[in-house]
């Protein structure tokens, strides 16, 4: 297997549609867990609550990451790679809402974990089909019929 197998997608719309949706959700909580005070308060109190080690690297590196994961998802470069990354980000944002307690730490979202569960089964999708339409990846590597 090489880099092309793994960034091969097909011309598909809906996996285009969920791709930009993940990559502008990825960007803007990135941006939020680092611009927006309260939203960083609560992200810090998240991570505290659930024994989530390196919690001053972490309040840093995953906001950086999603952002990266964003960019990487609106434009379709290595689609799958990064769906993976969100995959994992969900896995942990899950445990999160299992065990922190506190709703007030979660300000933009319901306390269970509904958002990680759909966020990670677009993900799937995406690790499935690839990039789909007006994705980098169907621009640079032939499709897959």
């Amino acid at each position: 297997m090489d880099v092309r197998d793994v960034r091969r997608t097909t011309d598909d719309s809906f996996a285009g549609a969920i791709r930009l949706a993940l990559g502008a959700l990825f960007l803007m909580t990135g941006v939020m867990k680092l611009a927006v005070p309260m939203l960083a308060e609560a992200f810090s109190g998240q991570l505290v609550a659930s024994g989530i080690p390196m919690v001053g690297l972490a309040k840093w590196i995953v906001p950086i990451v999603e952002i990266g994961a964003g960019l990487a998802m609106m434009a379709g470069a290595f689609t799958r790679v990064v769906a993976l990354i969100i995959i994992g980000i969900m896995a942990v944002a899950s445990y999160v809402h299992l065990v922190v307690d506190d709703p007030a730490m979660f300000p933009l979202q319901p306390h269970e974990p509904v958002v990680p569960v759909v966020v990670s089964l677009m993900a799937v999708y995406l690790l499935w089909r690839g990039g789909g339409s007006g994705s980098v990846d169907l621009r640079d590597v032939p499709a897959i019929d």
